[in-house]
């Protein structure tokens, strides 16, 4: 702990899910498998990863079991994420068990199968989905997921659309790869109401992570306000807990936003607890520590001693990295691939 955190801390909370710095963790994001169908470059190294074993893996139920505890200690939004969600072969039971709790229920596709989920995730009242998409070129498309699905996954952007569903495109820009995309994408919202999101590259196992990868939020804006009418250029209003930036170009039907994990990060307002598909919880995405709740549920203890543990610790900023100095250090990283996290 830094002695600005320490400093900061308030008493411990009597609510389980607000932490020292009074951040209430309202919303979970339960990741349902380690597998995908892609293979992108920023998620998992080449040589994939060494997946749990099945018997390590949550059940439907036990997601259940977990997500209702989470839901009685007050979260309210529950995002469904990966590895790709929809590739679990019971991942529409899931979804089913999941729509019975009062929450709103959300998910993050890569978007390749999302045709064949239509009638469910209305039937389960999903609304709003968040699908990604890094290139709007095929060739770069298979490049950075090694795999050739660029015109699926556009098909069914559209698709979603079409059958009236709020969609968020996130697009982890990389550059000297897809940077060079960003007006491209933006005018992609001028005549489809989405939201383009841009995302900074992150540090993960195995994605050969630098600095000089990453396509800051400044830099972004600048391509922005060099392509289009400052006047014309709009900020949106980002609700308290947003992790984005939002803005819109006026006349366009979409709006779109950055995501700016690394140079201007949003903890103050993280409101985040991530469940992985194994049963262990992270308090924070950039966090070595997990909290197994797994193995307490399947030998019939109460797990939420450990939920409120591991909410009391959770740091202020970043798991501890509160300058871009500390963020840069190698040794800094000691974290599973996104692809094991769930985001």
């Amino acid at each position: 702990m830094t002695k600005s955190d320490a400093g900061h801390r308030k008493p411990v909370a009597t609510d389980i899910l607000t932490d020292t710095f009074g951040r209430k963790h309202d919303y979970l994001r339960i990741s349902l498998t380690e597998r995908c169908n892609l293979r992108c470059t920023y998620c998992m190294p080449a040589e994939g990863i060494q997946l749990s074993p099945k018997a390590h893996i949550m059940t439907y139920e036990e997601i259940y079991t977990i997500a209702k505890e989470f839901v009685d200690l007050g979260v309210t939004k529950i995002r469904l994420t990966g590895g790709e969600p929809l590739v679990r072969k019971d991942a529409a039971l899931i979804m089913e068990k999941l729509s019975s709790l009062p929450v709103q229920l959300t998910l993050t596709t890569n978007g390749v199968i999302v045709d064949k989920f239509i009638d469910h995730f209305k039937k389960c009242g999903i609304t709003t989905l968040n699908v990604s998409l890094d290139s709007l070129d095929a060739n770069k498309n298979s490049e950075i997921t090694r795999r050739s699905y660029f015109e699926k996954v556009y098909q069914n952007i559209i698709l979603l659309v079409k059958e009236g569903f709020n969609v968020k495109v996130n697009c982890v820009l990389m550059k000297g790869f897809n940077d060079n995309e960003v007006i491209d994408f933006i005018n992609l919202s001028k005549d489809l109401p989405i939201q383009i999101r841009f995302i900074e590259f992150m540090p993960f196992d195995g994605n050969k992570w630098n600095m000089d990868k990453l396509v800051s939020l400044q830099k972004i804006l600048n391509q922005v306000y060099s392509n289009f009418e400052k006047d014309d250029i709009i900020k949106c209003k980002d609700a308290p807990n947003d992790t984005t930036k939002s803005y819109q170009i006026k006349g366009y039907q979409g709006t779109f936003a950055v995501i700016s994990s690394v140079t201007n990060p949003f903890c103050d307002g993280c409101n985040r607890i991530r469940l992985t598909a194994n049963g262990q919880i992270k308090n924070c995405l950039f966090s070595s520590k997990e909290s197994d709740l797994l193995t307490p549920l399947r030998e019939g203890k109460p797990i939420s001693p450990i939920v409120q543990k591991a909410i009391q610790t959770k740091l202020k900023v970043r798991n501890g990295m509160d300058t871009l100095d500390k963020f840069n250090k190698p040794d800094s990283h000691n974290n599973r691939s996104m692809i094991a996290i769930g985001g």
